[in-house]
């Protein structure tokens, strides 16, 4: 009986500290992507799933990875400044950068939808609210389903389009993605959550030696 409370104890007092407000830190999260096209999905399967790291502070984050086949990533966003720096490091393409105004239209945000589906999920210990989600970046609409906790309020590159439509940080996600004929389906699910110190240095815009811009591809010509 003594084990039992015990472990009741133990088990109250780490739920408490997961379901604390956290302004600093360092989540890991978990990255599968998946298609019904054939030629694509033997080579999503040889990438397996990818790990993210994302730093926060106040309303700054930094979301990195690095892949053998896809390479580096790294997206800083500086909600108070209204920037993002995306830095690619790529076997093909080589060091890329694009900078860009975290600036959502009017016309956008018509567009954009956010509806509670008064569904729920607990991960990583904290208790998330389920959202459907319709939003236009760059043109394209997306659809997702986030779900998402009010204990983290940082935004990252996923919710920075979103506007004041969306608040908390998405713990998981399924985004629904076109890429030319094919369909492709992107799940991201946080895998643990750290309380800790990031220092400033991990939110610098500044472009690396090395990086040259991204240049946005030139329409074709049509005779």
């Amino acid at each position: 009986m003594k084990k039992i409370i015990l472990l009741l104890l133990v088990s109250m007092s780490l739920n408490v500290f997961a379901q604390k407000e956290l302004k600093e830190g360092v989540i890991t999260m978990k990255m599968t992507m998946s298609t019904d096209n054939e030629q694509a999905k033997a080579a999503l399967a040889m990438m397996g799933d990818i790990t993210m790291t994302t730093y926060f502070k106040g309303q700054k984050s930094r979301t990195e990875f690095s892949h053998q086949m896809m390479g580096g990533n790294i997206s800083i966003v500086d909600t108070d400044a209204k920037k993002m720096l995306t830095l690619l490091d790529n076997p093909m393409l080589g060091k890329k950068y694009t900078q860009s105004e975290i600036k959502v239209s009017e016309e956008d945000l018509k567009e954009t939808k956010v509806t509670p589906t008064g569904d729920s999920k607990t991960i990583a210990g904290y208790n998330c609210k389920g959202y459907d989600v319709i939003a236009t970046k760059d043109g394209v609409k997306v659809k997702m389903k986030m779900y998402t906790t009010n204990k983290i309020s940082v935004s990252t590159q996923n919710t920075a389009m979103l506007g004041d439509k969306m608040k908390g940080f998405p713990m998981y996600l399924v985004m629904n993605v076109k890429q030319g004929p094919m369909d492709m389906v992107i799940t991201m699910e946080v895998t643990e959550v750290k309380d800790e110190k990031v220092d400033n240095s991990k939110f610098d815009l500044t472009i690396p030696e090395g990086y040259t811009k991204m240049e946005k591809p030139k329409p074709a010509n049509i005779d």
